[in-house]
């Protein structure tokens, strides 16, 4: 079922950004409904002017964040750090579209492959990353400090795409 909130939403009037710090508060939101250990605001903070490895794509409707994707990128492989969509917003195939964007600005940084970890019982999450081109490589034992749930880790090798030069961080998506 739908929420009302989401009831005339079009899923094709979305729209995609770098984060910015002005965007926590509105990350927090999707952050705590999304996940049961959810980032704090400084680690959010942290990754935007701390971490020149980490790279953050937000999703928008109407100027508001619904949803959210982290990377870090490193040498050639990008590492998905958190992806999420907003709870009224689910349902839409965003998680997929917002990947799916996540992967294109990871080919365009010059990413070769892509990694993410994924509970094991979150076969929601590992039915789309499978639809993506993501294999199981291994496991992390014991990762989630909540319940020490064990990890899926996924790799899926990225499209070649041509290196735009000026790309990073320019809103270019």
């Amino acid at each position: 079922m739908i929420s009302r909130k989401a009831e005339h939403f079009q899923p094709e009037n979305v729209g995609f950004r770098t984060m910015t710090l002005e965007d926590i508060p509105d990350i927090m939101v999707i952050e705590h409904e999304s996940f049961t250990l959810p980032w704090s605001e400084e680690a959010f903070r942290n990754e935007l002017t701390h971490n020149h490895f980490a790279r953050y794509l937000v999703m928008e409707h109407n100027g508001k964040p619904i949803g959210y994707a982290g990377m870090w990128t490193i040498v050639d492989e990008a590492h998905v750090t958190n992806i999420a969509v907003r709870t009224v917003y689910r349902g839409f195939h965003l998680g997929e579209k917002l990947l799916r964007r996540m992967m294109k600005w990871a080919a365009e940084l010059g990413m070769v492959r892509m990694t993410l970890e994924v509970r094991v019982s979150n076969e929601v999450a590992r039915s789309l990353y499978g639809k993506m081109g993501f294999s199981p490589a291994g496991v992390r034992r014991g990762y989630y400090s909540d319940n020490h749930e064990d990890a899926l880790i996924m790799w899926c090798e990225l499209p070649k795409r041509p290196h735009r030069a000026g790309t990073e961080g320019s809103g270019w998506y």
